[in-house]
Formats: structure tokens, sequence, C-alpha cells
């Protein structure tokens, strides 16, 4: 009896009160849910089906001057990571605003927080206007082998 005493006295008794207690909730009342298109102006895209040349070409003169250096189009990582298959893993609009809005994204975007941890580099901003990342977005889109037409 003394020592079923000192069992529960001690801890060893599961406490029902603390395992179906509430889990704690957000500080921030107002939190959204991370839809997966980042943080910035951009809310939503329409890709161009087939893919357009002239933005493709203006996009993959973008990167060479300002993305190569830190992103291969392989999906092997040097500064930053590869850019292949991207577009399977970012929406559209994430792309957007990761090139339009880095400071913003990299304070609160979870994906680009935990893209920064794994990087250890934070993206610098190119200072890419939303006409410059949207060619960089079509370019990146032909990079991942969608079709891409003349006009």
């Amino acid at each position: 009896m003394v020592f079923a005493i000192l069992v529960i006295a001690c801890g060893d008794a599961p406490n029902k009160e603390a395992t179906n207690a509430p889990k704690p909730k957000s500080m921030i009342a107002d939190e959204p849910a991370d839809d997966g298109k980042g943080v910035g102006q951009t809310k939503a895209i329409t890709l161009n089906t087939p893919l357009l040349a002239p933005m493709v070409a203006k996009g993959k003169a973008i990167y060479e001057m300002k993305c190569a250096a830190c992103h291969k189009l392989s999906d092997k990582r040097v500064v930053g990571p590869g850019w292949k298959g991207i577009t399977e893993r970012r929406k559209p609009e994430w792309i957007m605003n990761m090139t339009t809005n880095v400071e913003e994204m990299l304070a609160n975007d979870p994906t680009a927080k935990a893209l920064f941890k794994e990087c250890l580099v934070a993206m610098p901003n190119q200072n890419l206007t939303v006409e410059d990342a949207r060619n960089v977005l079509e370019f990146i889109y032909a990079n991942d082998g969608y079709e891409v037409t003349e006009l």
C-alpha cells in the first residue's frame, strides 16, 4: 500500500487531466493558413498554355544575368536550390512572390524560412519587376519541360 502511494506521489500514474488538456492555440488570432502562394502582391497567376517563346527568352536572359550564379537549372543545389522540378513543388504565385518580395517571404513564409535554414544564405533581392518575374516564371516552366510556342 505504501508502494502504491509512493508511485502515485512520484508521478508514474497517468494524469488524465494533462493528456486531455486542449492544445495551445496560436497567440496570433488572425494567423492565416498557409495556402502555398507565399506573401506578396501576387495572389493569382494564369499560366500561358503553351508558354510564350518571347517571355521564355526574356526570362532566360534575366536568369543568366541575376540568378544563374546561385541557382542551377538542374536539381543540384549550389548556393540556392536547383530549379528543376520547382513547378511541381511550388505554386506559380509562390515563385512570383519569392522573386519580387524576398525580404517579406523570408520573414513570414514557412517554406521560404525552411529554405533559408537549409541553404544558410538569404536570397538577395534582385529588384525584379513583376513583369521580369513573370518572364522568369515562364522560363522556369519551360525548364521543367512545358510546351513553348513561337506564336
